[in-house]
């Protein structure tokens, strides 16, 4: 799945970007290389050491080398067929040692899975450059992430702050604005797929009865104490979507529920 995340224009038609190219424009930028290494740190800290990571919307593995450098058990996912081939070429020997697995395919039949590069019961679920952005059914999504996680299961996502003041030189911002504080969301269409930018209360909703919405962090390298620990969504945070303002990305720490014998999952 090609990431929303660099040069976005919604109000102009533009092709995918994916495989080799793909890692050529991602890290040319001083902001999205910081960006990354700012979710590569937080995934380190989250994550138990040597524990098991699977990477939603993985792209070109250059994240899952990272982790499993790092000493994590890693599977990606992936739809793209020229990003899976790049992300075996560049972790081809970390997936010969065993310390990386691989699935690929239709969405639908990812949603139908029951391992991921042979893999389960994962300990953390991440997902960098806002892949979160272009699913429309984020409720089926966790339900499947409740199904892959191990107890104690946790995700942490990327997706794009749609209370980033940059945004506002944009007419299709100002033109959903309305949408935005009425209904939680909007979409505009980018070359792949609709794009969706959501509230902190919406990810909140969608997320459940499966996840909690714990915690969110600016989508930077932390300068404060304030901005390494994030702030507390679940209990209240009333201004957290104000310090989203001065960045593209805002990072999102769901927890896993425990369901009751009757939930149906």
């Amino acid at each position: 799945m090609t990431q929303p995340g660099r040069g976005f224009r919604a109000d102009n038609a533009q092709r995918v970007v994916t495989g080799a190219e793909y890692v050529k424009q991602i890290t040319a930028s001083e902001s999205d290389r910081r960006a990354r290494a700012a979710f590569q740190s937080l995934v380190t800290r989250i994550a138990p050491p040597g524990g098991t990571l699977f990477d939603f919307g993985a792209g070109p593995g250059i994240d899952a080398r990272f982790y499993a450098e790092r000493g994590f058990t890693v599977a990606g996912y992936d739809v793209d067929s020229q990003m899976l081939e790049f992300f075996a070429e560049q972790c081809r020997d970390l997936i010969a040692a065993g310390r990386v697995g691989l699935g690929g395919g239709d969405y639908r039949d990812f949603l139908e899975c029951k391992s991921v590069g042979g893999m389960r019961d994962f300990d953390l679920v991440t997902s960098n450059f806002a892949p979160l952005n272009l699913i429309d059914d984020l409720p089926e999504l966790f339900r499947k992430f409740h199904e892959l996680t191990g107890a104690g299961g946790k995700v942490l996502a990327s997706v794009l702050s749609p209370y980033y003041l940059g945004d506002l030189r944009y007419g299709w911002w100002w033109r959903n604005a309305l949408r935005l504080w009425r209904d939680g969301y909007f979409f505009v269409q980018g070359a792949q797929a609709r794009i969706v930018r959501r509230r902190l209360a919406d990810f909140g909703a969608r997320c459940a009865p499966y996840f909690t919405l714990k915690r969110v962090f600016r989508g930077l390298p932390p300068s404060t104490e304030r901005d390494a620990e994030g702030f507390d969504v679940s209990a209240g945070a009333p201004y957290a979507g104000l310090h989203m303002s001065g960045c593209r990305f805002m990072f999102l720490l769901f927890e896993k529920r425990q369901l009751g014998s009757d939930s149906r999952i």
